[in-house]
């Protein structure tokens, strides 16, 4: 380690001599008491192998939620040139499109707060959840193959929603060039009962109120003050995803010699990215992802289904409206400058979230003249903020974020931390009402077992690549 420089407070350098493979130097944004984790947990090598993949360009990223992971460290962003670079499924990971969707209402935390507990119960109950769960939905393959291409708009076209929530998607909610043909059986198998489904892990459904406002002029544009409740969905493409980066990790390892790539691990298999193999990842990639909004849109109309019986109240007292539902694991394709030139490149976020500042989006966009809200959810029990993006984090890190707290803690030693304890009432001690498919998911999501939150915005606040505009506070919260 003697040879990472650190560049400034908030950010720290791998230089390409650190390895002779490195086509790239490698750049980890954090502080000194986030580093020291990052520096044991075997993290940094990975963003060390992904700086040597082929088509690389400017620098291998990690940002301050990094985690090992696989292939690429959690937290990372890695983008490569599409003409002469490769794709690689491990720099996406096996939930395609896990993302965030954050919703708006009228109301305050007063009206909430009373019944709370209640609202929380049936959230859990009208929303499956947990590990291999499925939902009323059983969609044969033909109508699984239009989910794949229509993503959201074929949850609104099941009454699921309004066409005005597809302007508050990232891609309107559907990637371009999906084409079911590429997606196996298996995977089809998998997704048929799943949409409309939490799933488990950290995927989550929370009820928060907005408790601070750090940037008023750019809040009121997002139509956010201080008090008003949101609720915010954790979830991605289910098990329809993982069978798709399964499917292609299978046929990547297959395909490293007939390309003469040669990859440090194993895990970072990857072919060209304008490959006829690589062509038809991204198109798969794209159904699950598709897949993923439609699932967040599905879930959507049963948070407004619940909030609307519970509450007692007609859908205009309520308001509640998408502020903003975008990916943090995901490759897209886009245009960034690279060596004084426009070029297209494939962007790889693996627990990041895209950033995007203002001028970017279409004129037509609601946040053209801003940026897009960029979500970051804490822990359970923890705060979650609205960022945006600037100029500089867009230059330094293709207009990324983090995405989240990132675990500190496996699973497994959350549990052995948490023996004798009861987080539910530990929660609840504090004000915080939660529910999960089992107790098992609560201590091993507890909110130790993830990094400070507020330590990590602030690095990206600090850092430049973003800038705070809100905290929520949590209310209740249901775990997949």
């Amino acid at each position: 380690m003697k040879d990472v420089r650190k560049v400034n407070k908030f950010e720290w350098e791998i230089p390409k001599s650190y390895h002779e493979g490195m086509l790239v130097p490698g750049k980890i944004f954090a502080d000194d008491i986030l580093f020291k984790g990052i520096e044991i947990d075997g993290s940094i090598k990975q963003v060390v192998n992904s700086a040597m993949l082929p088509g690389i360009v400017k620098s291998a990223i990690a940002m301050p939620d990094m985690h090992y992971g696989y292939g690429l460290p959690i937290g990372g962003v890695v983008a490569t040139d599409v003409e002469n670079g490769v794709i690689v499924p491990g720099g996406v990971g096996f939930d395609i499109n896990c993302g965030v969707r954050l919703m708006v209402t009228d109301l305050e935390k007063k009206d909430v707060a009373p019944g709370i507990e209640k609202l929380i119960n049936t959230l859990h109950n009208r929303v499956p959840a947990g590990l291999g769960g499925s939902g009323p939905l059983k969609l044969s393959r033909k109508e699984l193959s239009k989910v794949c291409r229509m993503g959201a708009k074929w949850s609104i076209g099941q009454g699921a929603g309004s066409e005005n929530d597809l302007h508050y998607i990232e891609e309107n909610g559907a990637i371009d060039g999906a084409e079911p043909e590429v997606i196996s059986s298996k995977a089809f198998e998998r997704g048929a009962k799943q949409l409309g489904t939490l799933g488990s892990g950290n995927h989550f459904l929370e009820i928060q109120y907005v408790s601070e406002i750090f940037n008023h002029d750019i809040a009121q544009t997002f139509g956010i003050h201080e008090g008003q409740v949101a609720i915010m969905i954790h979830t991605g493409s289910r098990g329809f995803g993982h069978q798709v980066c399964t499917d292609y990790l299978a046929l990547m390892n297959q395909c490293l010699s007939k390309y003469r790539i040669d990859v440090p691990d194993r895990q970072l298999c990857c072919v060209p990215a304008n490959s006829p193999e690589g062509r038809s990842y991204y198109k798969a990639m794209a159904c699950a992802a598709n897949y993923a909004w439609a699932n967040r849109q599905y879930i959507a109309s049963y948070v407004n289904d619940v909030l609307l019986k519970v509450l007692h109240i007609s859908p205009g007292a309520l308001g509640l409206r998408t502020l903003y539902d975008v990916a943090h694991n995901i490759v897209k394709k886009e245009v960034h400058f690279v060596d004084g030139g426009k070029k297209i490149l494939a962007v790889h976020r693996k627990g990041a979230t895209r950033a995007f500042p203002k001028g970017l989006l279409p004129k037509d966009s609601p946040y053209h003249h801003t940026g897009h809200p960029v979500i970051v959810p804490g822990s359970m029990g923890t705060d979650s903020f609205v960022l945006v993006g600037t100029q500089k984090g867009l230059d330094e890190a293709f207009g990324s974020s983090c995405h989240g707290a990132g675990r500190v803690l496996s699973r497994h030693k959350a549990i052995k931390q948490a023996k004798g304890r009861s987080i539910a009432n530990e929660l609840e001690d504090i004000g915080i009402i939660a529910r999960a498919a089992s107790k098992r998911t609560l201590v091993e999501e507890m909110p130790e077992a993830y990094k400070d939150i507020d330590r990590i915005v602030d690095v990206m606040q600090g850092s430049g690549l973003t800038m705070k505009i809100a905290k929520l506070s949590p209310m209740g919260a249901i775990k997949g």
